[in-house]
């Protein structure tokens, strides 16, 4: 299956990993061209982040064991994006 994207929700301790070693950790995995990690709130332990991850036949195991590895905790999946194209989501009005 050719995984292009995944957004995930993730919780990192608040100075270890960096958000460098966590971007640097996610873009060594196979597949992987592009990530984006913001910052979603912080507390006096934990930083909460949002990570965006893009590429081509983005290997989905390694990633996650990447971010579990390095000490990182994956809170939910909120987005995953496969196929030959990416699809934007279109937001509805309610």
């Amino acid at each position: 299956m050719n995984v292009r994207r995944v957004i995930l929700d993730v919780d990192k301790g608040l100075n270890r990993p960096t958000l460098l070693d966590l971007a640097a950790t996610i873009e060594q995995v196979p597949g992987v061209e592009a990530v984006n990690v913001s910052v979603t709130e912080m507390d006096m332990e934990t930083m909460g982040t949002i990570i965006t991850v893009e590429g081509t036949m983005i290997n989905y195991e390694a990633l996650i064991n990447s971010i579990e590895d390095i000490g990182a905790v994956i809170h939910s999946v909120d987005e995953i994006a496969v196929g030959r194209r990416l699809i934007e989501s279109i937001r509805r009005d309610e």
